[in-house]
């Protein structure tokens, strides 16, 4: 049996009564890289602070590396990397001293320290910069020291949350070719995107939220041969907008 990483049992989360997300059921595997798909506002960023422990659950469980996150947040905190969507870098910092920041609050110190702030840095590409402030670097640059900045701790669950929006093609191309070396080298990874393209590009399961709901959940072929009969001659697009009845344009908003 595959060991699941991540489990939720009817997660929900509501603001003023109304369901954000929504009786959310999913099941993670350790060494997938599963996907969410949906467009803005469908729930994605709540879901994934609230595994994080960032935002509390109006009701349902959590169960993460087998422990409650809320209840045993020591245990689990330090298994996961965190990317939000807004960037989590101090423009006024260099970037050597942006890891050092987040990667000192795991307790890790010393040469230790060095070595995993120096290691961060070359992951990403980024070590011949580590002197320079970070605002001034591009946007592609921020998003990478964003990304150096929670893996230093050696995650076994990172969880990227959007991470490509507003950034040039070459430095997307990057930050989905790391996912996938991460998730070589043994890491879990969940990503959000409301990009088709990047989730079906790099992703061992897709499940598609919209309006706080799981509506398919599978590989990208087994989501199309769910509305087509067939994997052959339908896209990732075609398949959502068909599941979730929108136009391409109430998508894109």
């Amino acid at each position: 049996m595959e060991d699941i990483i991540l489990k939720t049992v009817d997660l929900t989360k509501k603001y003023n009564n109304k369901a954000v997300v929504d009786n959310l059921n999913i099941e993670i595997r350790k060494g997938e890289i599963f996907g969410l798909l949906g467009p803005n506002g469908a729930g994605k960023s709540t879901t994934m602070n609230m595994i994080c422990s960032i935002v509390r659950p109006t009701a349902g469980k959590i169960e993460l590396l087998g422990k409650n996150p809320w209840k045993q947040k020591k245990d689990v905190i330090h298994k996961i990397g965190y990317i939000p969507q807004e960037l989590a870098i101090h423009g006024s910092l260099k970037a050597w001293e942006n890891v050092e920041l987040f990667t000192s609050l795991y307790g890790i110190k010393g040469e230790q320290l060095k070595n995993a702030v120096n290691d961060s840095l070359e992951y990403v590409g980024l070590s011949e910069r580590k002197q320079e402030f970070a605002k001034n670097f591009s946007g592609g640059m921020k998003r990478r020291l964003n990304i150096a900045c929670a893996i230093g701790h050696n995650p076994e669950l990172l969880i990227f949350d959007e991470p490509t929006v507003g950034i040039d093609p070459q430095s997307r191309n990057f930050i989905l070719d790391k996912i996938k070396e991460s998730n070589k080298k043994g890491a879990t990874v969940i990503y959000t995107s409301h990009y088709m393209e990047e989730v079906e590009a790099i992703c061992t399961r897709i499940a598609i939220m919209d309006n706080g709901k799981i509506i398919a959940c599978g590989t990208s072929e087994e989501l199309k041969r769910l509305v087509n009969g067939s994997d052959e001659n339908i896209t990732l697009e075609e398949v959502f907008l068909t599941l979730t009845g929108k136009k391409l344009r109430d998508y894109a908003e």
